[in-house]
């Protein structure tokens, strides 16, 4: 088993502070605390090709990817990241830390820069450009300064007059200990349909995913060129298009991957373990959302640059507290969180939020129904990036259950829109990576089965009085004042029969302010439970 090592730096800022605090982590498998945090690596390698010099050539990868800003979650990243540094301290492999993308999330500049902080923190090399890197164009000017790593994405073509010009590479050559890495970049092919503000594509063009391909491979060759042997590429794309592109390509090594939120464990043959052109062996690998999860992926190479061994290991932050020093950098840049509530008990949450019915999910459009005074409240999934505790809840957690900083809206929609979107909304049970998942809902109750189908649908009044909707002839002349978020009101992840943005009432605030003065109206504190709204149908 390959024992990997290597060191980190951090930023000096994160140095001057640790100096004044310490932090424990906990122990994944014992799960109590400690001042020095192991990280159990349980795998074993798999064997790849002839091993000829393997003994020399050793490689351990600290990877991230889609952490969404979940600012607490990278908390807990950062107390992985320096146990991972203990673990492979003194032990000879070379040692990178890259990231896939989407780490940062929504439009708040703050919450942006703490994500980007994290990512210097932990001593982060290179990250891809995901979709939610694009988020804040008018302030992208601002964060890339803070940046202590490098931009990648070779599919996209960069006038300009676009602040990402020139501040975007296609890779690079990354040196450790002597041993030259290729990291390459791409961005999402489906970029258009996964941003909130399209002026940025003014000025911007991506490839699409044959044309990427070519991309990808012409750079692997510049890269072979110039004597690199070991290539990484770091894609924003997706698991179905990654596998595609370990197929069609020569000379990758490790695509470290994400986008689509899959939670890839183990080395498998034909699953994330594919053979090349030239019959080398080319590892997939991704640590799903939200920043649940980091991934360690330790690799032994021959004296060709080929992989001949290679270990990949999924680990839970959840096994980790929070660090302490980098919430206290956080801190000072978000400010200190206040109490806005009492959450007296809890439901599960949803393993798969994509697609399972959260009381989490329901209580937050309560919240938005009773604070814009609407019939029905529509919440998508894809917004829904946490989930509530029992106990005080402070504004830190709240904003990490829905940190895109969505504005409310309220529209109207007559029962065909609705079942229209409920449609998309239950296909989600079967489409690709689950998006864009469930809508939840208040003043609504829907089945589906788990094909995808959407099986009734029934409206439910502020007295409990239920109507049913039929959703084989639903009316065009029947309308519901609905609250909903800008982002789904312009029509986006598919929702294009919602689109009635420019005739909406607008607001300035998101769904935080309506969960805050929904408990600021209960101080006994409220329980959050899961009514069957949304049932799944076998």
């Amino acid at each position: 088993m390959i024992m990997p090592v290597g060191n980190t730096s951090s930023n000096l800022l994160y140095k001057a502070i640790s100096q004044k605090l310490q932090g424990t982590s906990t122990n994944k498998n014992s799960g109590k605390p400690s001042q020095s945090a192991s990280l159990s690596l349980p795998h074993h390698p798999y064997p790849l090709a002839s091993g000829e010099g393997a003994q020399n050539y050793k490689t351990s990868i600290f990877y991230i990817n889609d952490a969404h800003g979940k600012s607490i979650n990278i908390e807990r990243a950062v107390a992985a990241s320096n146990a991972f540094d203990n673990y492979v301290k003194n032990t000879g492999a070379d040692v990178l830390k890259l990231s896939s993308g989407d780490i940062q999330l929504g439009e708040p500049f703050k919450s942006n820069r703490v994500m980007v902080e994290a990512q210097n923190i932990m001593g982060i090399m290179a990250s891809a450009v995901g979709n939610h890197e694009y988020d804040m164009p008018d302030h992208i000017k601002e964060l890339i300064p803070h940046m202590n790593y490098k931009m990648l994405a070779c599919n996209i073509n960069i006038s300009k007059d676009n602040p990402l010009y020139d501040k975007v590479q296609k890779s690079y050559i990354q040196e450790v200990n002597g041993t030259k890495y290729g990291i390459i970049g791409i961005t999402p092919v489906d970029l258009f349909s996964r941003i909130k503000y399209s002026k940025i594509f003014n000025e911007l063009n991506v490839d699409n995913i044959d044309d990427t391909i070519k991309k990808v491979q012409e750079e692997t060759d510049k890269l072979k060129a110039q004597g690199v042997d070991r290539i990484i590429l770091l894609s924003h794309v997706g698991f179905g298009y990654d596998q595609k592109i370990a197929k069609e390509t020569d000379g990758i090594d490790i695509i470290l991957g994400g986008h689509s939120h899959n939670l890839i464990e183990d080395v498998k043959p034909e699953f994330n373990l594919f053979y090349s052109k030239s019959d080398e062996p080319v590892v997939i690998t991704q640590a799903g959302r939200d920043g649940r999860y980091f991934g360690v992926l330790n690799v032994e190479w021959n004296n060709k640059g080929v992989m001949t061994k290679v270990q990949n290991n999924i680990t839970s932050t959840r096994g980790f507290k929070r660090n302490p020093v980098a919430r206290h950098i956080f801190e000072e840049i978000l400010g200190k969180p206040k109490v806005v509530g009492v959450i007296n008990s809890v439901p599960p949450p949803p393993i798969n939020a994509a697609i399972e019915p959260s009381g989490h999910a329901n209580f937050m459009c309560d919240c938005m129904r009773e604070e814009l005074d609407t019939d029905i409240a529509l919440f998508g999934a894809a917004t829904l990036r946490g989930y509530f505790e029992a106990g005080k809840l402070d504004t830190r957690w709240l904003e990490d259950i829905s940190p895109f900083k969505n504005k409310m809206v309220v529209a109207n929609y007559n029962e065909k829109e609705l079942v229209e979107a409920l449609k998309i909304s239950a296909h989600s049970m079967v489409s690709t990576n689950n998006k864009p998942g469930l809508v939840y809902v208040s003043g609504l109750k829907y089945d589906i089965s788990k094909d995808g189908k959407l099986l009734a649908l029934t409206f439910v009044d502020k007295d409990g009085k239920e109507t049913p909707i039929d959703i084989n002839n639903p009316k065009t002349d029947k309308y519901y004042k609905t609250a909903l978020t800008d982002f789904y009101c312009q029509g986006h992840d598919g929702f294009t029969m919602l689109k009635k943005f420019d005739e909406a009432q607008k607001y300035d605030f998101d769904i935080c302010k309506c969960v805050e003065d929904y408990l600021a109206k209960h101080p006994e504190g409220v329980d959050v439970v899961d009514d069957r709204r949304i049932r799944i149908i076998d």
